[in-house]
């Protein structure tokens, strides 16, 4: 009998402590003030266009004593390494990813702010502080052909952003978040689901990102689903 109730209590705490569970918010009360569990099947970006959810891989350490090295060839030699190309699979909540010889898990979530606060992201899950970099995907599904569309983001502090593994946007440098700091090339988002990624990097102090899709004349696209 004691083996057995052993048992169950070493399986009650694994479920409590496995990445698995679905319950974020709740083991990390830290992330409260800035992010929620998804509920909804699919969301909208919201009234100026902003996309809200995505998957966040627990950051991978990097350390960097300072934010000046962000040069183009830095950026592609760190974040342009292949992973989400040749291959990839959309990750779901609670998957694994080995990075650096660690098990990172991903963590599907929707931000109560326009920006995507990564440095309370990986402060509140106790994952890292600063010199880190971070992953996001999110799939957007499209009713139908939107033409002449830009992807703009902006980052704190370097980043790369990819549509369907192509890439789209490089920020570089040492830079604060700013909306629509940089912006992709006149593209067209085709009908049917698409897969964005993007990366971040960050030595010493905060960082977050934001994105969205703007049309020709600045206006946020608003017609078409972020999935979970």
């Amino acid at each position: 009998m004691k083996a057995i109730l052993t048992i169950f209590l070493v399986s009650i705490f694994s479920s409590l402590t496995d990445g698995d569970s679905p319950d974020l918010i709740e083991r990390y009360p830290a992330l409260e003030p800035y992010f929620s569990i998804p509920v909804e099947t699919a969301v909208c970006p919201d009234e100026r266009g902003f996309i809200r959810r995505w998957t966040l891989l627990e950051p991978i350490d990097h350390p960097n004593r300072t934010n000046t090295v962000f040069v183009d060839s830095y950026i592609r030699e760190h974040l342009d390494t292949g992973w989400n190309k040749d291959g990839f699979e959309v990750p779901e909540d609670g998957d694994r990813t080995r990075v650096k010889d660690t098990d990172l898990i991903w963590h599907t979530l929707d931000s109560k702010l326009f920006n995507i606060k990564l440095y309370r992201y990986a402060v509140g899950t106790e994952t890292g502080r600063y010199g880190l970099i971070f992953r996001a995907v999110t799939v957007i599904d499209v009713p139908e052909d939107i033409e002449n569309v830009r992807l703009a983001a902006g980052s704190n502090s370097a980043s790369m952003w990819w549509i369907d593994g192509e890439e789209a946007l490089i920020l570089s440098g040492d830079r604060r978040m700013v909306m629509d700091d940089g912006a992709s090339r006149r593209i067209t988002l085709k009908k049917g689901r698409h897969v964005i990624t993007g990366a971040v990097i960050n030595g010493p102090g905060m960082s977050d990102f934001c994105l969205r899709f703007i049309d020709m004349n600045g206006n946020p696209v608003l017609n078409y689903k972020i999935l979970k």
